[in-house]
């Protein structure tokens, strides 16, 4: 059901003429979808550690290692389409001037990147990429409250399910 309300703005957005009511329903589900996305991630961490903390025996290593690899994931992609949606006010935007929430390489590189250049969706699946793993920004650098807040609530989640989930796995595994 979540994916037909994903796809359906983005049909009608190719089959009308009115491309601004379109493009609006297309970002509130989108946006929803990212929450309620967000929202079952982070309750699987919590049941994840909820059974850690047991002792239970009905998850071992290997489960909880599959577990938290998906948990990892999703939070990944998750949080990168977020990211895609809210920086500049959306990929298909019609503000003149949109206020970035990121700042890309690419837009103060000057002439070694092209003047008209914009982040895709490859560049914010990077930052969230990157936001996991290290825990911090690398080359992209935050430039409002909001996208610091959510890189921190991905950066926390992340370090949750690496050093409880997956540490506790391996673990397991290793005995």
């Amino acid at each position: 059901m979540a994916v037909i309300t994903l796809i359906v703005p983005m049909a009608a957005l190719n089959l009308t003429t009115d491309k601004v009511r379109w493009m609006r329903v297309e970002r509130t589900n989108t946006l929803l979808f990212c929450t309620i996305a967000e929202g079952t991630t982070v309750a699987a961490l919590a049941r994840l550690l909820g059974a850690i903390m047991q002792g239970s025996r009905e998850i071992g290593g290997n489960q909880l290692l599959t577990s938290s690899v998906a948990v990892w994931v999703m939070n990944v992609l998750t949080f990168s389409l977020l990211y895609w949606q809210i920086d500049r006010g959306g990929p298909a935007s019609l503000a003149k001037h949109p206020r970035r929430d990121w700042l890309f390489p690419q837009q103060s590189a000057g002439k070694d990147a092209p003047a008209d250049w914009r982040a895709t969706f490859v560049d914010y699946l990077y930052l969230a990429y990157s936001t996991a793993t290290a825990f911090s920004s690398t080359d992209v650098l935050p430039l409002t409250p909001r996208a610091k807040m959510l890189m921190m609530v991905e950066s926390a989640i992340s370090l949750v399910t690496t050093v409880a989930i997956a540490s506790r796995a391996i673990n397991i595994l290793g005995t």
